[in-house]
């Protein structure tokens, strides 16, 4: 042979082994194309001591990343966020009557409903003297506690406020912080002096028919206040005499003092 035989002879030779030695090795997976880099470093840490165990490796995605467990259930709740510092929670707005804003002279059932909400009214009737009943507009009328009846003297567009009463177990508070339940030492003090009012006789019973040109004879936002008294049934004394009368008496009076008279009804009136 020449040498270009024998050279193609060897090429020949070469390619026939490298092929069968190819066929022979295993395939190589992705995994050692993109080794992980915590791997590398896993062999520089220091050996686990003695006395502890390994911790077991979490197992891995194709492309060596760690997959996420689960939380854990331990069972614990978690503890309440904490309020920021400084920030202190906001009380519910106070049930509060003034001769201003809602409760104004130029007030309206639409009034009402938009800043208490449509749900938390309803037009309906109320008791009025003598066993009539009269219409009127009723905030909350399903919850005694905040109740609150305002009457119109326009009932076809329910509007221009003529009185806002406050009676039953309603715990709205009128001007001058005067609520259901108020002594009459106490009302006494608001006014400043002494006032008038009805005995317990009759109807209009225990009502004060004149402040006496104290401090409530008039409220800002040119309303009036009326308040009707009514005997503490737990008082040691029962109302007697000039007591059971409807002719006025002094708030001062020794005898209307004894019963220890609460205030029963409060009515705004434009």
């Amino acid at each position: 042979m020449n040498r270009v035989s024998i050279a193609l002879s060897l090429l020949v030779a070469a390619c026939v082994a490298t092929s069968a030695v190819a066929q022979q090795r295993p395939g190589v997976s992705l995994d050692k194309r993109w080794p992980d880099p915590s791997t590398n470093q896993q062999r520089d840490e220091e050996p686990p001591q003695a006395d502890q165990a390994p911790e077991p490796q979490q197992p891995r995605s194709r492309r060596g990343t760690q997959q996420q467990r689960p939380p854990q259930t331990t069972g614990a709740i978690a503890p309440e966020q904490q309020v920021p510092t400084g920030i202190k929670p906001q009380p519910a707005p106070p049930r509060v009557v003034a001769c201003t804003g809602v409760f104004a002279k130029d007030s309206s059932h639409l009034k009402l409903a938009t800043f208490f909400g449509a749900d938390a009214i309803t037009w309906t009737e109320v008791a009025g003297p003598e066993g009539s009943k009269l219409n009127a507009s009723v905030l909350y009328p399903r919850d005694p506690k905040r109740r609150l009846e305002v009457l119109w003297n326009l009932d076809t567009s329910r509007s221009d406020t003529q009185l806002i009463v406050i009676n039953g177990q309603s715990n709205w508070t009128a001007p001058n912080g005067i609520k259901l339940g108020m002594p009459l030492a106490a009302v006494e003090k608001i006014n400043k002096k002494p006032f008038n009012l009805r005995g317990f006789g009759g109807e209009n019973g225990g009502a004060v028919t004149s402040w006496e040109t104290g401090a409530l004879a008039s409220l800002a936002g040119g309303c009036k206040i009326s308040i009707r008294f009514a005997p503490d049934p737990k008082a040691k004394a029962k109302p007697e005499g000039d007591l059971l009368s409807e002719k006025p008496l002094p708030s001062n009076h020794p005898g209307l003092r004894a019963v220890e008279p609460k205030v029963a009804e409060i009515i705004l009136g434009y």
